[in-house]
C-alpha cells in the first residue's frame, strides 16, 4: 500500500528562487535561512520518497480572476516553470504522478471534497521554491509531483477546518492506493507577511512560532484558529498558513519533530520551517 512517511511545512518565498537560481544562497543575507534546510536536504537523500504531493498557492500563473477554484488538483504527466514576470525559472520540469493523483481526485470527491481536476498548467515559485531549497540544483527532481492548489489569494479563503480535514481525506486516499509507494505532503507559504498597505512588512515571530508548536502536539487546535486572526497577527499573506494545516491533518494525531527552522527577516517575510513524521 501507499503511505504517507513524513510531512514539511516551509515558507515559499520567491527571493529565495532568486537566490538559487543566482548562486547567493552562501552569502551573508542567505546563508543562516538556507542553513535550516542543510538538514532536510541530507535527509531527503536518504528518504527519498517515490511522490510529494505538494501544497501551495498559484500567484496568478496558472489561475487568475476569471477562474479561482477553492482546491485544485493536477493530475498531468508534467509541469513546466511558470514565466512570474521575468522569465521562467531554470529549473526542472515537474514530472506528476497522474495514477496516484487521478485515485486521490476521485478519493477526495467520493469524500464530499469538489476538486477542481487540472490536467495541464505551469507552476509558478509557490511550488519550485520549496523543490528547490529542499533539491538544490538537481538535473531533474528526484521525486514525482502532485501539485494541490489552494486558493489563499481571493476571499473567500477555505476554513483551517477545512484544510485540516481534506489532510486527513488524502490521508485516507493514499492509504487506499494499492501500489506500494512512499509519499510524502508537503504544505507551504507563510508564514507572517504582509506586502501592501500601512502595515507592509508586518512580522510576528510570537505568533509563528506558537502556530508551529501547535502543529507539533496532538491536538488539532490549529484548525479551528479564525481568518481574521490570521490577518491580525500575520498580516494579509498570514493566511497562506492555512496550507500548513493540509500537511498536518494528512499526519494523523501524533506527531514526532524531525527538524524546524525559523530566521526573520527574507525580504520583508517571516521563513518557517518543519519536517514531521507520523507516529502511529
Amino acid at each position: 500500500m501507499a503511505r504517507i512517511t513524513a510531512g514539511v511545512g516551509s515558507s515559499h518565498v520567491p527571493l529565495l528562487g532568486v537566490a538559487v537560481d543566482q548562486g547567493k544562497w552562501q552569502d551573508d543575507y542567505f546563508g543562516p535561512i538556507f542553513k535550516g534546510y542543510e538538514w532536510t536536504r541530507e535527509w531527503e537523500k536518504a528518504e527519498r520518497p517515490d511522490v510529494i504531493i505538494l501544497v501551495y498557492n498559484d500567484h496568478a500563473s496558472a489561475f487568475d480572476a476569471s477562474i479561482i477554484p477553492t482546491f485544485a488538483i493536477g493530475c498531468g504527466e508534467s509541469y513546466k516553470p511558470a514565466d512570474e514576470g521575468w522569465g521562467p525559472r531554470p529549473v526542472p520540469d515537474v514530472e506528476g504522478a497522474p495514477e496516484l493523483a487521478w485515485h486521490i481526485a476521485q478519493s477526495l470527491i467520493l469524500d464530499d471534497f469538489d476538486m477542481t481536476i487540472i490536467n495541464e498548467m505551469d507552476v509558478d515559485h509557490g511550488l519550485t521554491v520549496p523543490l528547490s531549497m529542499m533539491f538544490g540544483q538537481p538535473e531533474k527532481w528526484p521525486a514525482k509531483v502532485i501539485p494541490l492548489a489552494v486558493n489563499v489569494v481571493t476571499y473567500p479563503v477555505p476554513s483551517g477546518n477545512r484544510c485540516w480535514a481534506l489532510g486527513e481525506a488524502i490521508a485516507r486516499a493514499v492509504d487506499s492506493f494499492p501500489e506500494d509507494l512512499d509519499v510524502q505532503i508537503w504544505g507551504t507559504g507563510g508564514m507572517s507577511h504582509q506586502l501592501q498597505g500601512p502595515r507592509a512588512g508586518l512580522l510576528n515571530r510570537e505568533w509563528d512560532n506558537r502556530f508551529m508548536d501547535m502543529l507539533e502536539s496532538d491536538t488539532d487546535d490549529a484548525r479551528h484558529i479564525p481568518h481574521i486572526e490570521y490577518l491580525r497577527e500575520t498580516g494579509s499573506e498570514g493566511i497562506e498558513m492555512v496550507m500548513w494545516l493540509i500537511m498536518r491533518g494528512a499526519l494523523g494525531k501524533r506527531v514526532k519533530t524531525l527538524h524546524r527552522h525559523y530566521h526573520i527577516p527574507c525580504s520583508n517575510t517571516a521563513i518557517g520551517h518543519l519536517v514531521l513524521e507520523p507516529e502511529l
